[in-house]
């Protein structure tokens, strides 16, 4: 599959190609740059503006095979000079460039949501004109992206506290194909953002169907939960790392079953044997074999749900499960964070949860008032 190219690596390339139109006075239509993971992207630029004391252009976004939703964005950089005693670099957000509202992210509240590895590649860009041309004063570079207000709604950002657009973004300049690393890096975001706040404890969930159980069920607002997607290993390791206290896992059957048989990747290419730990936890309750072998021919945890109901050992084998999970999941985190879990179902609601979780409803509500 094709590599694309980052929202820093366009903004770099457009900032460079904007310094060197305004220092030499002349045209450019393509600007080559380096990325930070040592692959060369030549940027083709477009809807140049040149004047005296200003020059901005664009360089369209192409995420390559990777389903980014920033793909055939327009980058923009605005060059301008900045009157200084010292050779300085200033580098702002403008139209469709996001900024913080919250702790815990990239940069700092306040800021435009231009992360730092962006921030280094575009002054390195700029700094290798300066020395090119001998200049030694200091530019102002604004960078912008007219759609991005509207892009942003189709991104974490509104949700991790960054208002009014998307952020230039990237670590490596290369966009991967398909890439799960901006799911974690997310996850990673959110945790931090919390543990900013002054939190010790956190309260997780694989996807938005939790989240809206928990606000839901609980009262617990969706927008101070962190979603882990799939990687509910990888988000134990990381509040482990961060120095979390407490978390709570709240789920679908569907997703944390697996969790019950040790697979801390929920994704479906990962495991899938759902009907076989239901169906081996329904033997261990001592449901009939009649009904144990209509649960392995399910296509849906829902319908073995209602199945295991029917049997009339439902909640015997929904707590063994809730009891294994957190089992599970305390072996990953070595013991070093208390964790519990809460088990839902869409049709029946709350299926089962930890010993201790009955201790979160008050520490949730607390939160709530404040």
């Amino acid at each position: 599959m094709r590599y694309g190219f980052t929202t820093g690596s366009c903004a770099a390339a457009a900032s460079k190609a904007a310094a060197y139109m305004l220092l030499t006075g002349k045209l450019k239509n393509e600007i080559t740059i380096e990325t930070p993971k040592g692959i060369s992207y030549t940027a083709q630029l477009v809807n140049i503006h040149r004047k005296e004391n200003e020059v901005s252009c664009a360089v369209k976004k192409d995420g390559g095979d990777d389903p980014d939703i920033t793909t055939g964005a327009y980058i923009y950089a605005k060059v301008s000079y900045r009157e200084s005693t010292e050779q300085k670099i200033e580098i702002d957000g403008g139209t469709g460039i996001g900024r913080v509202t919250k702790p815990g992210l990239d940069q700092p509240v306040g800021n435009a949501a231009i992360n730092h590895v962006p921030r280094q590649m575009i002054e390195k860009e700029v700094m290798q004109v300066c020395r090119l041309v001998d200049y030694k004063g200091s530019l102002r570079i604004e960078i912008s992206v007219p759609d991005g207000e509207k892009l942003a709604q189709q991104t974490f950002n509104p949700r991790l506290g960054i208002a009014g657009g998307i952020s230039i973004l990237g670590t490596s300049g290369i966009v991967e194909p398909m890439s799960n690393q901006a799911i974690l890096d997310t996850i990673r975001i959110e945790l931090n953002q919390r543990k900013a706040q002054g939190f010790d404890y956190v309260a997780v969930s694989p996807g938005n169907y939790g989240l809206d159980f928990m606000r839901k069920t609980y009262g617990y607002n969706l927008d101070r939960s962190v979603k882990c997607s799939n990687f509910i290993g990888d988000t134990i390791d990381m509040a482990v790392e961060l120095g979390f206290q407490k978390l709570l896992l709240t789920g679908h059957i569907g997703k944390l079953i697996k969790v019950a048989g040790g697979i801390m990747n929920t994704h479906s290419k990962e495991a899938d044997c759902r009907m076989e730990l239901l169906a081996a936890f329904s033997v261990k309750a001592g449901v009939e074999t009649e009904k144990v072998r209509q649960v392995l021919d399910c296509v849906t945890t829902e319908e073995a749900v209602r199945i295991l109901e029917n049997s009339g050992e439902l909640q015997l084998i929904m707590e063994m499960i809730a009891e294994r999970i957190c089992f599970y999941l305390e072996k990953r985190a070595k013991g070093m964070i208390q964790i519990d879990c809460i088990l839902y179902a869409n049709e029946f609601g709350e299926l089962a949860k930890s010993k201790e979780a009955a201790k979160w409803f008050t520490l949730l509500e607390q939160e709530q008032v404040q």
